[in-house]
């Protein structure tokens, strides 16, 4: 397992990249702007890790910034911490096994999510591509929200 990224969202995004990046001193890597989903991913680095984060795409801070206004109360703006596994099926499976709730199972061979005992979310993203799609993971419905 590799760490990736922790997400949060942001509700002034000009606000916060001065934040982050003119006070704090992070770097924007990459940015992502969604038309279909009405939202900016802005993916930012430590200085001294940003020829790893544009190596490898981590270790990173993702800001999300949804284009409609949304009040963010009781800790919603800290949004996941998200891991890379070798084999999401395999993961998955053995944190079944040892009585971890999936709430969103791996449909799509490529991510999946989980909570840990204080409800913070963790995202399970599949190294590489996508692996193909076998059960019981298709069939399996979401448990709760994550």
């Amino acid at each position: 397992m590799r760490y990736l990224h922790t997400m949060v969202r942001v509700s002034n995004l000009d606000e916060s990249l001065d934040f982050y990046c003119n006070k704090l001193g992070l770097q924007e890597v990459r940015r992502l702007d969604s038309e279909d989903g009405r939202f900016t991913l802005v993916y930012l680095a430590a200085a001294e890790d940003r020829t790893q984060a544009d190596a490898a795409s981590a270790p990173l801070l993702e800001l999300t910034y949804n284009w409609d206004a949304e009040e963010y109360a009781g800790g919603r703006n800290f949004g996941h911490l998200a891991f890379e596994v070798d084999d999401i099926y395999a993961f998955c499976q053995s944190l079944l096994d040892k009585g971890v709730t999936i709430n969103r199972p791996p449909r799509d061979g490529w991510m999946a999510f989980i909570r840990s005992p204080d409800r913070i979310s963790i995202e399970l993203l599949q190294k590489d591509a996508a692996l193909p799609l076998q059960e019981p993971w298709i069939s399996m419905a979401n448990e709760g929200v994550w």
